[in-house]
């Protein structure tokens, strides 16, 4: 008998919280590629469930499916209604970047 653990029950014991949610979305969107974070955000939404996901935003479940992908584009709408039916909220900070515009 295996002892490995599935992606989605490794996911389960360690998102547990709100917080704990929250921080694994923001190390995806932190490193700065897309289709990182709208995975992360993908796997928190399959945590949550996808039926009630779509009660609480009043998207259908294919197009979030869709949304969320490694390849979707939701728009900055579709974006916040699931971040705010997960309890999660978008945030904007200055660049660790010394780079400054001309």
């Amino acid at each position: 008998m295996s002892s490995t653990k599935s992606f989605h029950e490794l996911l389960e014991n360690n998102l547990k919280t709100p917080e704990d949610m929250a921080n694994y979305v923001s190390i995806a969107l932190e490193d700065g590629d897309e289709s990182d974070f709208l995975a992360a955000l993908g796997d928190v939404a399959k945590l949550t469930g996808f039926k009630k996901l779509a009660e609480d935003t009043g998207l259908g479940r294919e197009s979030m499916y869709k949304a969320l992908s490694k390849n979707g584009n939701p728009t900055l709408e579709t974006l916040m209604l699931i971040l705010s039916a997960l309890h999660l909220k978008l945030g904007v900070s200055p660049s660790d970047s010394n780079d400054q515009a001309a």
